[in-house]
């Protein structure tokens, strides 16, 4: 987490302090119409900035992972850059807007105007000034078309088929809004650092959103497969699928996830990976549960021979640190990364001595039967708690019952909110925050 808000903190700050060498916000001498016109310049220039970043993140990119401590971590930076640019977008709009009702109500009156200085219409700062009404009219539309399709994204009600058709006409929405931004930015900035960073950040973002809406993120990671089984776990409402993967597929690490497209209309889904690689085998596993429409609708949707699509592997989530102990916690539908792993070790031992606790709501014979014997397999001791008979798992019931677990790393997966709660306990009793490693599986 603090790799992502130091690389939030860090953007917004290099985009300030750039713009800063080429303009003030305290402009002379100081007058609200003054401010005004140097705040839309920085707000733009930070807004295009944030979305420029948020759109290079979309395609994925893999060089990025392990900078950011996985693609998961990613997603919610991507999701950070999109709220901050809203923010500042309609600030942006605001002082845009706003002023002219102000003056148009009364509340202000505006300053007469200059005589506007003379361009050759044959020049760039010419050409530029003649398109700023269409810019300014473009540009205003797209902002409510983004900031409509960025609040959808953020209200997670909103069906996930149809967050996926929509979130990527913000593509369409910024290429206009990146032609409204080279257009009104002030002509001097494009000979200092603030233009030549921002038409860096543009020009990327640009085709970043071009292949956003010919569908091609991940375009390169994708490998069909052919669904060989189905097991359905009626008492936990999870789904088993294992897939047959056709060749191209990389191979995976225990505890990444991939993107499993079944049906185009619907689009890619993200979801943990349930098995250890075996390139002999080309086989796949991937545990569901019920938790939405699209989940609910697995079982009566997929069918054995049903063809898919897979895409990845993505995640930091490897379970590979210099620990001689570690503790892992899979809650619920968490227990899936865990699961991989220990058919990993099984495979090929290691030599850490593990604990796994699995905390569930409920409680289903068939598969704890098959935890165990992973767990056995694997040389991993398992502590199976079902809620309404052993009550809740907190930091300090793993304290008393694993007394050196000061020398391990702690490694969850599970409900958002327990994993904070379980962090902050943890930290706060003396483990260091780069030994608590949680996965942030939460794609919007």
């Amino acid at each position: 987490m603090r790799r992502i808000q130091l690389f939030l903190v860090g953007a917004i700050a290099v985009l300030t302090a750039l713009w800063l060498l080429a303009d003030t916000l305290w402009p002379q001498p100081p007058s609200y119409f003054a401010f005004r016109t140097v705040f839309m310049q920085y707000s733009g220039v930070i807004a295009i900035g944030a979305m420029s970043l948020a759109l290079l993140l979309a395609l994925r990119p893999r060089w990025l992972e392990p900078r950011l401590d996985g693609l998961d971590k990613m997603y919610r930076l991507h999701k950070w850059l999109g709220i901050t640019a809203l923010v500042v977008s309609v600030l942006h709009w605001w002082w845009a807007q706003g002023t002219k009702w102000m003056v148009g109500w009364g509340w202000l009156e505006r300053p007469a105007r200059g005589p506007r200085p003379q361009l050759q219409a044959d020049t760039v700062e010419g050409w530029l000034a003649s398109q700023r009404g269409l810019a300014e009219g473009l540009g205003e539309w797209a902002f409510y078309v983004a900031a409509l399709l960025l609040v959808l994204a953020l209200v997670q009600r909103f069906p996930y088929h149809l967050f996926a058709r929509t979130h990527k006409w913000i593509a369409l929405a910024y290429l206009v809004l990146v032609f409204h931004s080279v257009v009104l930015a002030k002509f001097g900035y494009w000979s200092q650092p603030i233009g030549w960073l921002l038409a860096l950040l543009m020009a990327g973002g640009s085709i970043a959103a071009v292949l956003v809406l010919l569908g091609r993120v991940g375009a390169g990671r994708k490998v069909g497969g052919t669904i060989e089984t189905l097991v359905h776990y009626p008492g936990l409402d999870v789904l088993e699928s294992r897939i047959a993967l056709q060749p191209g597929w990389p191979g995976h690490a225990a505890g990444q996830f991939a993107f499993v497209t079944s049906d185009a209309r619907e689009g890619a889904h993200p979801y943990t990976i349930a098995s250890a690689w075996d390139a002999q085998q080309r086989r796949i596993t991937f545990i569901t549960k019920a938790l939405g429409d699209h989940t609910r609708r697995l079982r009566e949707k997929l069918k054995v021979g049903m063809p898919v699509t897979v895409e990845g592997p993505y995640g930091c989530f490897d379970f590979d640190d210099g620990m001689p102990r570690q503790i892992w916690v899979g809650a619920g539908i968490g227990i899936t990364p865990f699961v991989a792993r220990m058919k990993q070790l099984a495979a090929v031992p290691g030599d850490k001595a593990i604990d796994l606790f699995h905390p569930t709501a409920v409680y289903e014979q068939a598969a704890i039967d098959k935890l165990s014997a992973d767990a056995r397999a694997a040389g991993v001791r398992l502590h199976v708690l079902v809620d309404s008979r052993d009550g809740r798992l907190d930091g300090s019931r793993i304290r008393a019952m694993l007394p050196d677990w000061a020398l391990a790393s702690l490694w969850f997966c599970g409900p958002a909110a327990f994993g904070r709660s379980l962090r902050a306990d943890f930290v706060a009793h003396g483990l260091p925050a780069a030994r608590f490693h949680q996965e942030l599986f939460q794609m919007r």
